[in-house]
C-alpha cells in the first residue's frame, strides 16, 4: 500500500506533508507534489499534515486513477524534502473541483 497526492494540491502546493515524511518520497513539480509509491512506506503520517486533503491512502477507491500519476511524474521532478510557502493561490483555489484538467503542469519544480 501507498499514498498518493491528487488534484486537489493542484496551484496550492501546501508541503507540511514534506516536512513529516521519513523516506523523502515527495516530488516536486510547477504546481502540485506527487508521493513515489515504490518508496512510501504506508506510515501515513503526511496524510492528516495536509490541510487541503490531498493525500489519499491507494486503498480508497478515489486515489485508483491517481497511482500512475504519481508513479511517473515521481520519476521525472526533483525531490523535496523541505516545507516551502504554498502558491500565493492556495487559499482562493483550495476548494476548486477538476484542477486537473483545467490547471496541471507537467513542468518540474524546484525541489530543495
Amino acid at each position: 500500500m501507498t499514498f498518493v497526492v491528487t488534484d486537489v494540491c493542484i496551484r496550492c502546493k501546501y508541503t507540511d506533508c514534506v516536512e513529516v515524511c521519513p523516506v523523502d518520497c515527495f516530488y516536486e513539480g510547477e504546481n502540485m507534489l506527487v508521493i513515489n509509491p515504490d518508496e512510501c512506506i504506508d506510515c501515513g503520517v503526511c496524510e492528516p499534515e495536509c490541510p487541503i486533503d490531498a493525500i489519499l491512502p491507494d486503498t480508497d477507491s478515489s486515489a485508483e486513477k491517481w497511482i500512475d500519476m504519481n508513479r511517473e511524474y515521481s520519476e521525472k521532478w526533483p525531490n523535496i524534502t523541505v516545507k516551502k510557502d504554498p502558491m500565493a493561490e492556495a487559499e482562493q483555489m483550495k476548494d476548486e473541483k477538476g484542477k486537473l484538467d483545467k490547471y496541471f503542469s507537467a513542468e518540474p519544480g524546484e525541489g530543495d
